[in-house]
């Protein structure tokens, strides 16, 4: 995206009353976002399910300026700017409808990378939640997952910890600006993680925190990763709300069940009874959800002379031939089926022997 265009899209980031959904709807419609800008009130209110009310002043010109600025201070502190459609734009943020328009990120990650999980839970972590951490981190060092978490206390902090201490990537989630640090404390582990991961933020760099920003924070945490474990959690909280996000993004939840009793285990046993997350026992459980088996470990399915594939089946085998490998997620929307049943159909052509999955939820035409 060139410096002309990045900058209308930071101003419409910016603009009033239109948020990441809007804005790339107005974008999608009118082709770029200096188009969106310099197009009439009247005309964009003509758009399906916007309407004058929304738009109302949200043409400021004094957000350019500003614009002028932000970009200024992302280009002088070489913080890397992602547009929803770039290349380098997480994938599965890209099939999230309220994905940030724009992300900036600080640091070395690959956000691509396929094995990508989410681990959150409480503040007022537990010395069972600790262990398990810890032992959670030990057990996927041989698959190298980036792990992602919000960088705040309690679970967030111990996984970017153990995760380091493993030699894995980290990806920190920021619900504010790269100019301040929340909590402060957590400053020292800064250069680590940049040089071990990376911080990302959808906020500009002097935008104050508020509790809303938590809520933005936390759909980039489930959105950019394949599957959320929840490790302790209270009745309510914000690990929750990454949970419900998570889940309406058709991802896998996981959660760590503990005692009945136990108040910082209650979210996550209400998760698992009300079937919004999985039962989380032991690393295996993740490994196998997630199909992180290493190849040689697969089953070799006697591929058939002659198959015989439903029309369904057939419209997926003809997707993969002409994709390649392609994620289950990337399957179910591009082939319009819901994911649980992509899963189902690719299982039994798989045991046909015409596809083969690979880990990480990838899958191929044989």
């Amino acid at each position: 995206m060139n410096e002309e265009e990045l900058l209308y899209a930071l101003a419409l980031q910016k603009a009033k009353n239109v948020g990441d959904t809007l804005a790339k709807k107005l974008i999608q419609h009118c082709g770029s976002p200096k188009s969106v800008w310099n197009s009439k009130i009247a005309s964009l209110a003509k758009i399906y399910g916007i309407g004058n009310a929304r738009l109302n002043n949200f043409q400021d010109s004094n957000l350019l300026k500003k614009a002028e600025n932000e970009l200024r201070y992302l280009r002088d502190n070489k913080i890397e700017i992602w547009y929803f459609t770039d290349e380098n734009y997480p994938e599965r943020l890209k099939h999230c409808i309220d994905g940030p328009l724009l992300l900036f990120k600080r640091g070395k990650s690959n956000l691509n990378n396929q094995k990508m999980i989410s681990v959150v839970g409480t503040r007022n972590m537990t010395s069972y939640g600790r262990e398990f951490v810890e032992q959670l981190m030990s057990d996927l060092k041989p698959f190298n997952p980036i792990i992602v978490s919000g960088f705040a206390y309690g679970v967030d902090i111990c996984a970017h910890r153990e995760a380091l201490k493993n030699g894995m990537e980290t990806i920190a989630v920021l619900a504010h600006g790269y100019e301040e640090m929340y909590p402060k404390i957590h400053s020292k582990y800064i250069p680590e993680v940049i040089e071990n991961g990376a911080f990302l933020t959808d906020a500009w760099h002097d935008d104050e925190l508020i509790r809303e920003s938590f809520l933005k924070r936390n759909r980039i945490v489930a959105g950019i990763s394949e599957a959320t474990i929840v490790i302790e959690s209270a009745e309510s909280g914000g690990s929750l709300v990454t949970a419900d996000i998570a889940n309406s993004y058709n991802r896998d939840v996981l959660a760590v069940p503990g005692r009945s009793i136990d108040p910082f285990s209650k979210g996550c046993n209400d998760l698992i009874k009300m079937n919004k997350a999985a039962l989380f026992s032991e690393t295996k459980d993740l490994i196998e959800m997630l199909n992180w088996e290493e190849l040689n470990s697969v089953p070799v399915v006697q591929k058939q002379l002659f198959v015989e594939l439903e029309n369904e089946e057939q419209l997926i085998y003809d997707y993969l031939l002409k994709q390649g490998k392609q994620l289950l997620d990337i399957i179910a929307l591009e082939c319009k089926f819901p994911i649980h049943k992509t899963s189902t159909l690719l299982f039994n052509m798989e045991m046909k022997g015409v596809v083969r999955p690979y880990p990480g939820k990838l899958y191929e035409a044989t």
